[in-house]
């Protein structure tokens, strides 16, 4: 779809919807919604927040894995963001992560009006084993996925865009870079914010797409 025939979203707007502990609980399977998900300490909440310039939609903890809901933000009716819980954290026992990766997986692979997945990572600890995890069943899926390397503020430009070059090299290699595009983050700075605007209108947009639905655009050259 064209830029140009997509709706502009008001993400300002955006306000807490419910939180469901289960797939079960979620609301009703219908309209568009785009899920943010990433490693604890990745800066998700944080982005959320930037993205709808409130800093108290999205809890932000000191205590990784402190969220373990899912959590539903309304856009409009039909248009909703979706933070998924953290994962990855190291504090939490085995049988909780699994329990956890259960849910996420079966959300990612059920869940009809899922029309992206947003992939949070430290820019300066990308692609470690619960990314490639969530890039897998977002492949199995048919999900299209865009990467948030965070944290860009803690590098020069130079070395933000090698790390950038870096992941979506290795994502080629892993053959995972199928419906992926990558960006640099940064949500003190704004930095990127745009883009991430421009790929979330695309998602949300309620009017008929195409067969390849989310597909990054073509004339997006260099960082996606």
């Amino acid at each position: 779809m064209s830029e140009s025939n997509v709706e502009r979203i008001n993400f300002r707007r955006a306000e807490f919807l419910t939180s469901a502990p289960t797939l079960a609980e979620c609301p009703e399977d219908s309209g568009a919604e785009v899920a943010f998900a990433g490693r604890s300490n990745a800066g998700k909440s944080s982005a959320i927040n930037a993205l709808t310039d409130n800093s108290k939609l999205a809890r932000t903890s000191k205590t990784p894995g402190r969220t373990q809901l899912i959590n539903f933000f309304r856009l409009s009716e039909q248009q909703r963001l979706v933070d998924l819980p953290g994962y990855g954290y190291a504090k939490v026992a085995r049988s909780m992560k699994d329990e956890w990766q259960r849910h996420l997986a079966f959300y990612l692979e059920q869940r009809h009006c899922l029309k992206g997945l947003v992939l949070l990572m430290d820019i300066r600890q990308p692609l470690k084993e619960f990314d490639l995890q969530m890039l897998s069943w977002a492949t199995t899926s048919g999900l299209p996925t865009h990467i948030l390397l965070t944290k860009a503020d803690k590098l020069k430009n130079g070395p933000a865009n090698n790390a950038r070059f870096a992941v979506e090299k290795e994502l080629k290699a892993l053959e995972l870079d199928r419906n992926v595009t990558v960006q640099i983050f940064s949500a003190p700075k704004r930095k990127g914010l745009d883009k991430l605007e421009r790929q979330l209108n695309q998602w949300l947009s309620l009017a008929p797409t195409p067969a390849a639905d989310g597909a990054p655009e073509s004339d997006e050259g260099g960082e996606h």
